[in-house]
């Protein structure tokens, strides 16, 4: 839907709450004026049912609207006297409407001093539950999500089974595009499997305003472009076109930013000519050939070099290696020799990023290629269109046409193009096992998700008993950073002692007085 359509929309939502409602907006002691101007007719109403007037904000946050919008209606049935079971029931499973028989049909009156304390257990039980869900999916929505790296494409700085936060403030908070959807999950309902949103309406894109840019090598979670898949992981045919918000989520790093020019050289990344630099955390790896002078490699040597994974082809092993690691096994006095095994120049693969055979390229040999940036205009014409072609269709909802030499955007013939937006490289350290840019192009800033920024505890599925299975030197690490990684595990319990603590002392200081 467009603004215009959001707006009408709007309005006629205002309409609807002023008919069923300026009868008991009256015998609430108020004018049935004030049951029809947008805002303060919900700051009126929460006068009218005693709640705080900033609730008239969570009216307006997108996925939180639809939480609230029951509590506002049970409370309004409420105001005018009707507390029983079945009076809230009705109220929400009319969505709202039963507001329209109690003002017209029935002669109800306004309960000025009505107590907000729930009459029941059960009924305080429920109203806890729902603020504890609203509150957890506002910060779930726009401050930290938690995410869980399900791949090895990251392997060495993030493991498969490690468990973050993702900071939705760094570069701003994405207001959710798709209006009606369960909370708290993404596009898939647990347990059922069956999509947790609808598709319409759909709200324009905004982003609240972050405090950093995306920078380059850092490592960014984000709405993976080509997602068309029913679930993340779905093996089966089923495709589907998804919202924006409801693409898989994928976690790489961004190794360039709007406005550079990338290549790889023998699986290296080159920024404006010059060769990238990774954080000391970041750990490149390749497959690597070893051959071994005919002696079987035991997993504890495999684990001395870092191996975390490979296959026994009997001649040979085909292990991914560290430049670092492939060095030390090369000294080995086992093995014959180590090739990494790397796709040479001018080498065609059909699955690489812009799939055209102008463009021989491979994933260890690739480029250069433009990394486009918001207000910045490249030529259009048969050898740049192949890099653009899905920008602007797609991410810029425009049409596009192609008839002979000619590109027509907009039924107009074009030249040349202005990117709207900004867009990014996002690839895995992991580089001959990551799902990345190099197969399915540029990531656009509205895909971003936000940036993880801790590791709140790890998982290995392949150790043995619970304190093995458990990385504990990885529980509260930093995502980012130089050095080492810290657990910050014992200064958090140490903080959760001292709460409880102080927690505890003034609990008992009440009961005292």
């Amino acid at each position: 839907m467009t603004m215009i359509e959001w707006f009408i929309f709007f309005l006629i939502i205002q309409v609807i709450h002023f008919l069923g409602t300026w009868k008991l907006y009256i015998k609430a002691g108020r004018k049935s004026w004030e049951a029809i101007i947008p805002i303060y007719n919900a700051i009126v109403l929460m006068k009218i049912i005693k709640r705080p007037t900033w609730w008239v904000i969570l009216l307006f946050i997108p996925i939180i609207n639809l939480l609230m919008f029951p509590v506002i209606w049970v409370e309004t049935v409420r105001s005018f006297g009707k507390y029983k079971t079945i009076h809230s029931i009705l109220a929400v499973v009319t969505l709202g409407f039963y507001s329209f028989y109690l003002n017209y049909i029935e002669n109800v009156t306004y309960i000025e001093d009505r107590s907000l304390k729930s009459r029941t257990e059960l009924g305080e039980w429920v109203s806890s539950i729902i603020f504890a869900i609203i509150a957890a999916t506002l910060v779930h929505t726009y401050i930290m999500q938690p995410y869980t790296i399900p791949t090895s494409s990251l392997e060495k700085s993030l493991l498969i089974g490690d468990f973050l936060f993702v900071s939705k403030f760094h570069y701003g908070a994405r207001t959710p595009m798709t209006t009606v959807a369960a909370p708290m999950v993404h596009d898939s309902l647990p347990f059922i499997g069956t999509k947790s949103y609808l598709q319409k309406p759909q709200l324009p894109y905004f982003r609240i305003p972050g405090f950093q840019d995306i920078k380059r090598n850092e490592i960014v979670v984000f709405s993976w472009p080509v997602d068309t898949v029913q679930r993340f992981f779905d093996t089966s045919n089923i495709h589907i076109k998804k919202p924006i918000d409801k693409k898989s989520n994928y976690v790489k790093r961004c190794v360039a930013i709007p406005g550079d020019s990338l290549e790889i050289r023998q699986g290296y990344i080159y920024i404006n000519g010059e060769k990238t630099v990774l954080p000391d955390r970041a750990k490149t790896q390749y497959m690597h050939k070893v051959v071994t002078k005919g002696q079987q490699l035991s997993g504890t040597t495999l684990k001395r070099y870092g191996v975390t994974e490979g296959r026994n082809f009997g001649e040979y092993y085909s292990l991914n290696l560290t430049d670092e690691n492939a060095a030390k096994l090369k000294n080995n006095p086992l093995i014959k020799s180590v090739t990494k095994q790397l796709t040479p120049s001018g080498t065609y693969n059909s699955r690489v990023f812009p799939h055209n055979e102008q463009y021989p390229w491979s994933d260890d040999n690739y480029g250069p290629i433009y990394i486009p940036e918001a207000g910045k205009t490249v030529a259009l014409n048969s050898e740049s269109l192949p890099f653009y072609k899905r920008i602007i269709e797609v991410y810029e909802n425009n049409n596009l046409t192609v008839n002979g030499n000619e590109i027509f955007i907009n039924g107009k013939v074009a030249t040349e193009y202005t990117f709207k937006q900004n867009y990014y490289w996002m690839m895995g350290d992991n580089r001959h096992n990551s799902e990345d840019a190099r197969y399915w192009g540029y990531v656009p800033f509205d895909h971003v998700v936000g940036k993880p920024v801790f590791i709140w505890f790890s998982w290995d599925t392949n150790g043995e008993g619970i304190t093995e299975k458990i990385r504990w030197d990885r529980v509260f690490t930093t995502v980012h950073g130089e050095g080492k990684p810290v657990s910050y595990l014992y200064y958090f319990l140490g903080v959760l002692v001292l709460w409880f603590g102080y927690s505890t002392y003034r609990k008992r200081k009440r009961e005292e007085e």
